[in-house]
C-alpha cells in the first residue's frame, strides 16, 4: 500500500479496504495480523490502522480477544427482500439534497475493488468521497469508486449537483440499469462523526452498491453511511396481484440519493428510504 497517497480519508478508505481483503481471504475464526504488523505491512500509522480495526470491529467483521489477537468474526446471517415488481423507477426526495466533496482523484483500483468492478487491481478508478446534505443538514458519507475510462473529464462540479449518471448519460451513452445493494447496521466512527455532527458511536446504516449498465458492465462501486437518526428503510413486498397503481412519489431508492437517478432509469428495487424529520 502506498503510504504517500495524499488525503487523510482516502488513507483511512485504502486502509480499511486493505484489511477488508485480510478479512475476505480468511474464513470465521482465523487470526490476523496484529496491529502493529499492519502499520509495517500497509506502510501507514498506528492511528489510521486503529481507526480502520476499530471500525471493522464495530462492523462485526472483526472480533478482538484480550491477550489472543484480532480474528474474523462469524458469518453474518442475510435476508434478501423480494417485492413482486422489481422495476422501479426512482422518484424525488423530500428536502433538498446538496454535495460537499471531500476527495476526488484517480488511483489504481486494488485488489478489492478491482475484484467488485471485474477489472485489473491496477487499471484506473475515479474515487469520490463526498458528504450527501438535506436542507444544509449532513446526511451520508457517500464513497464512490467509478471505472475511469467511463468518466474522462468527469468534473468535480458534476459531483457536487448530482449528475454523475446523466454525465454518463449524456456524454458517453453509458445507461445504467441494475442496482445489486446490500444494507446493514453500524455506529459511526470518531472522523465519521465529525462530518456528521453526531456523537461518535452513534448508530448509522452502511449501504454497499454494485451498479450495472444494461450490457451487465460493472460502472462502479459505492459504499455509503447513513445517519440512523434521520434515515430508515421502509420496504414494500408484494404478497399478492393487486391493480395498477401510480407509483409513490414521495421517497427514493435507500442509499441513492435524488440527484442520481432522476431522469428515470430502472433500477432492481425491492425498498425504499424515507428521510425522518426529526434531528
Amino acid at each position: 500500500m502506498d503510504a504517500d497517497v495524499p488525503g487523510t480519508v482516502l488513507k483511512r478508505e485504502r486502509t480499511r479496504d486493505a484489511v477488508l481483503e485480510l478479512i475476505e481471504s480468511r474464513s470465521p475464526g482465523d487470526a490476523i495480523p496484529s496491529e502493529r504488523a499492519l502499520c509495517s505491512l500497509l506502510g501507514v500509522s498506528r492511528p489510521t490502522v486503529r481507526a480502520a480495526v476499530d471500525e471493522l470491529v464495530a462492523a462485526g467483521l472483526l472480533v478482538r480477544e484480550h491477550g489472543r489477537g484480532m480474528f474474523v468474526a462469524p458469518a453474518k446471517i442475510t435476508q434478501e427482500l423480494v417485492a413482486g415488481d422489481l422495476s422501479l423507477t426512482v422518484p424525488q426526495a423530500a428536502g433538498a439534497w446538496s454535495s460537499r466533496l471531500l476527495e476526488f482523484t484517480t488511483l489504481q483500483a486494488g485488489a478489492r475493488v478491482g475484484r467488485k468492478l471485474r477489472m485489473s487491481p491496477a487499471a484506473e478508478i475515479v474515487y469520490v468521497a463526498r458528504l450527501r446534505l438535506v436542507d444544509g443538514a449532513p446526511m451520508a458519507i457517500e464513497h464512490l469508486h467509478i471505472r475511469a475510462e467511463l468518466v474522462p473529464g468527469l468534473s468535480a462540479q458534476e459531483l457536487e449537483s448530482g449528475d454523475l449518471y446523466e454525465h454518463l448519460r449524456a456524454t458517453h451513452g453509458v445507461h445504467v440499469h441494475e442496482a445489486v445493494q446490500a444494507i446493514e447496521p453500524t455506529v459511526v466512527t470518531r472522523a465519521e462523526a465529525k462530518l456528521l455532527d453526531v456523537p461518535e458511536l452513534s448508530p448509522a446504516l452502511l449501504f454497499e452498491r454494485l451498479t450495472s449498465d444494461t450490457s451487465g458492465h460493472p460502472v462502479e462501486y459505492v459504499h455509503s453511511l447513513y445517519r440512523g437518526d434521520r434515515y430508515r428503510i421502509v420496504s414494500r413486498l408484494a404478497l399478492g396481484p393487486a391493480a395498477e397503481v401510480a407509483p409513490d412519489r414521495e421517497g427514493h431508492h435507500p442509499g441513492i440519493p435524488p440527484g442520481d437517478f432522476a431522469h428515470g432509469d430502472a433500477i432492481t428495487s425491492s425498498t425504499r428510504g424515507d428521510i425522518q424529520t426529526g434531528a
